[in-house]
């Protein structure tokens, strides 16, 4: 059964994910992905049903109850996520616009559910289903690793790597990386990751003691969005050591204290986006269906 959905905003997995959804014949309208020239494609000679609109009027509002934002909802807090609109598009005029309606997108900032529940919006993050956020460290750890390999000039095999956190990206990354014979140390502060770190036969530092043991390695993942390395851990790194954040911001580095050692930290967000939209988006369209047959009551 067919279904209308407006997809507001988003990156190449969404772009994808529209692709996908009018593949199955639902009839898909657009805002923020005007300049996603693969989909302007694809409405011309495969799809009639994807629609590129100018506005958010009442009319095709009329047509939908599900409203697909991008992931993340929002970077800064003040505009929706949309790389492919040449202008921005304000948090506050989207959600007036959608009132009464469900707005699915990923990685929504707390505050915006107050706001939400004042313009009857029912907020689903899907970035909450456990089965999506696991599947979506696939696509983060791999492209973690392929960021390391472009950003040195030597292979990785044999090297030294931390890795600040030990949630889910974290578990996989460790994994994937120990796969490829590289040493891997893993940093973490509660008793039970402790527990798991030495069960999967990682090396283990107190992410508390960190300091002058930081000297000895060549690679730093960070999955930690609170400040881990100041200036007084960083003082402590190889100036050829390479720092990579995986975290949200505001991150865990101190980058003016990087910057003034001469180390280099390249910014690795949104991964599951730039190296696997295609994977990315089917991820995404699986959680979309299942929460729309839990709304639904459908078995």
């Amino acid at each position: 059964m067919s279904t209308n959905f407006i997809i507001i905003g988003g990156d190449l997995r969404i772009v994808k994910l529209a692709e996908m959804l009018a593949s199955k014949g639902n009839i898909v309208y657009t805002y923020g992905l005007k300049n996603a020239e693969e989909l302007k494609n694809k409405k011309n000679n495969e799809f009639e049903n994807i629609h590129f609109c100018e506005t958010l009027n009442n009319e095709i509002l009329k047509e939908v109850n599900t409203v697909l934002g991008p992931i993340p909802f929002s970077k800064d807090g003040i505009h929706i996520n949309s790389p492919y609109s040449k202008n921005e598009i304000k948090l506050e005029d989207v959600l007036d616009s959608i009132k009464n309606k469900t707005l699915i997108a990923g990685s929504v900032s707390k505050d915006l559910y107050d706001i939400a529940k004042d313009k009857n919006i029912n907020i689903v993050d899907i970035m909450q289903n456990e089965k999506l956020a696991i599947l979506n460290c696939i696509s983060t750890a791999e492209g973690a690793i392929d960021v390391a390999i472009n950003n040195t000039d030597e292979i990785i095999h044999g090297k030294n790597c931390l890795i600040l956190g030990f949630g889910r990206v974290s578990k996989v990354l460790a994994k994937k990386l120990q796969g490829l014979d590289v040493k891997v140390t893993c940093a973490a502060r509660k008793q039970e990751a402790f527990a798991w770190i030495r069960a999967y036969g990682y090396d283990l530092i107190n992410i508390n003691e960190l300091g002058d043991n930081l000297s000895k390695f060549d690679i730093i993942f960070n999955t930690v969005p609170n400040l881990i390395l100041d200036e007084s851990k960083i003082k402590y790194l190889k100036q050829k050591c390479l720092i990579i954040e995986l975290a949200s911001r505001p991150g865990g580095i101190d980058r003016k204290a990087a910057e003034d050692k001469g180390i280099n930290v390249v910014d690795a967000l949104a991964l599951p986006g730039k190296v696997a939209p295609v994977t990315s988006a089917k991820y995404i369209e699986e959680a979309i269906m299942e929460q729309r047959g839990q709304s639904l009551n459908v078995p």
